[in-house]
């Protein structure tokens, strides 16, 4: 049969509630999922190389691309424009490849609303408690008291959209939900819009049967 399209998997979780450790686990677990690399228009830092880090673009170029529908989702993130260029998605879902979007919950809707939205798997990660994520924050060591703060202040408006994703996994054990996050995305290649061939060997089947009679 043709080969299987790809999926467009979004990641969504608070800070800390584990969703980067889990995607580093997805992408040892399967070497050809990739992540998708985001435009900015900020400008590049010490060691950042265009094409891997970012696609970096002027604010002129990306407000055209946005205009033109070559943006899957953007967002406006301190002074300067975020975004995930739709061409290479598009082209990597057509040669069977799936990938990974660590995005909140806006960009997933705009993704999912988007005409490449048929094929999105969403995944929101929850933490066991809210006492749990504050610990999980102190622990990583790379915010400061003030950082933490604004950073809880927001997790509830993001656990606040966890009924907009298809799935939902409580990260209260990271090796259990790594096997679970494995179990969905491996379920989802499945689904029968993701098997464009599928429609090819039905007929064969039927004509195999018919011969038969």
């Amino acid at each position: 049969m043709t080969q299987r399209r790809g999926l467009l998997i979004i990641l969504s979780s608070p800070s800390g509630a584990g969703k980067s450790t889990l995607s580093r686990r997805l992408l040892e677990w399967d070497t050809s999922l990739s992540f998708s690399v985001s435009a900015t228009t900020r400008a590049p830092r010490e060691g950042e190389v265009d094409g891997q880090h970012y696609h970096f673009r002027s604010e002129e170029a990306f407000r055209h691309d946005v205009t033109h529908g070559e943006m899957l989702e953007h967002a406006h993130v301190f002074g300067n424009f975020y975004g995930s260029p739709k061409a290479p998605v598009a082209a990597a879902i057509e040669a069977g490849r799936d990938v990974l979007f660590d995005i909140d919950w806006q960009g997933a809707q705009q993704i999912q609303n988007s005409d490449l939205g048929k094929h999105t798997l969403s995944i929101f990660i929850l933490p066991p408690s809210i006492t749990e994520l504050h610990r999980r924050l102190e622990a990583r060591g790379q915010d400061s008291a003030e950082v933490i703060a604004k950073r809880m202040q927001k997790s509830w408006d993001e656990i606040s959209h966890w009924a907009e994703y298809d799935y939902v996994l409580v990260n209260d054990d990271l090796d259990a939900a790594a096997v679970q996050l494995k179990q969905i995305i491996s379920a989802a290649r499945l689904r029968r819009i993701q098997q464009p061939g599928l429609t090819h060997h039905v007929r064969n089947l039927q004509r195999e049967f018919e011969d038969r009679k």
